[in-house]
């Protein structure tokens, strides 16, 4: 198998990245997040979306969700305008959509690739069985290693933890070639176990598990003072369970330091048109970093419009979040959009001197 985690993707799709400039026409989007609902069955205690001290989120509704008839007709949308793939996430979580079903459904007909984040608590029925032969791949967002510990992280019944694991278990035994992966969510109360969740995570078959540190704060230093005091034992956790488990069991080291500073140096997000958000509020975000934040990152509404017709129409409205003021902030797509602005910022009478 390919590279899974690359920044280098995006390069595959050349007359999209040669579209972001402000004067060029609009092409549609690479790829959609969709948050179908806010509602979540887990009280998960570092969720950027409902911790005060962080920006994301700041302006979510728990009750919001997108409705049936809205759902489908996003889908439709997408599939005529040649959208790639959709990936679902929250807000709360996807699998307790009401409407998942149909959705999916309606995906399974077309021909874009789809993929869902989730807690794992509700991957099992027919939902995993749409997932298992027709998805692409289902990452389930871990931060415990048994029972007591999703009691105490997360705030839910005292058997939560087995019931995941058997939930991916059973899911691994349903065949099909989606790929299940595990991100495993990393603080001072959980690091000394990533060599034991590893194990438990090759034993039953889960393909990849992708290590990222917890998120306490907009400032990165902050968050790296946080980290300071187990950052070496983590790494030799990820060290040794690659050594033990790497042939079966894809791990993906993706716990670092932040940025001292989040400050952005361009005035203008490329990637927010290659993937951009739809929230459960209609609302049209440029990333998972500003979702449901109205007074920074609102692009636009598609309540009373479809979603492809907002799209054509509203170019300009990528343009008016400007990161130097508004995203000094933790930003998941900062890498790749100073490599796309590179790429764009090549003087042309130079290109042949490579």
């Amino acid at each position: 198998m390919g590279l899974l985690y690359t920044k280098y993707k995006v390069f595959h799709y050349k007359d999209k990245i040669d579209s972001l400039p402000k004067d060029k026409a609009i092409t549609p989007p690479i790829h959609i997040r969709i948050k179908p609902t806010n509602v979540c069955n887990h009280d998960c205690w570092y969720c950027a979306y409902k911790v005060s001290n962080l920006q994301l989120g700041k302006d979510m509704v728990e009750r919001d969700y997108i409705p049936e008839d809205k759902m489908l007709e996003i889908i439709d949308d997408c599939e005529s305008m040649g959208v790639k793939a959709i990936t679902f996430s929250g807000g709360g979580e996807p699998l307790v959509y009401k409407h998942m079903k149909s959705t999916l459904n309606r995906l399974s007909k077309s021909n874009i690739s789809f993929a869902t984040l989730t807690n794992g608590a509700k991957l099992n029925g027919e939902i995993a069985e749409i997932f298992a032969h027709k998805g692409t791949w289902v990452r389930v967002s871990m931060d415990g290693f048994s029972n007591e510990s999703y009691q105490k992280f997360r705030g839910v019944g005292k058997s939560e933890f087995d019931k995941i694991i058997k939930n991916m278990e059973n899911f691994k035994k349903l065949g099909g070639s989606c790929y299940l992966g595990v991100s495993y969510i990393v603080g001072k109360e959980n690091y000394q176990e990533i060599y034991n969740m590893a194990k438990i995570l090759s034993d039953i078959g889960v393909d990849s598990m992708k290590i990222s540190p917890t998120i306490t704060s907009n400032d990165g230093e902050t968050t790296n003072k946080y980290h300071q005091e187990f950052y070496d034992g983590a790494k030799e956790q990820i060290q040794k369970a690659q050594e033990s488990f790497g042939k079966n069991l894809e791990i993906y080291d993706s716990y670092h330091y932040q940025l001292d500073s989040f400050e952005k140096d361009y005035n203008w997000c490329p990637y927010s048109q290659v993937l951009m958000v739809i929230g459960a509020d209609l609302n049209i975000y440029p990333c998972q970093d500003k979702a449901y934040n109205l007074d920074e990152a609102l692009l636009g509404s598609i309540k009373d419009i479809s979603f492809k017709k907002w799209w054509f129409e509203n170019k300009e409205s990528f343009f008016k979040v400007d990161p130097t003021c508004v995203c000094n902030h933790h930003c998941v797509a900062h890498e790749k959009n100073k490599m796309i602005l590179e790429y764009l910022s090549v003087d042309k009478n130079h290109l042949g001197f490579v």
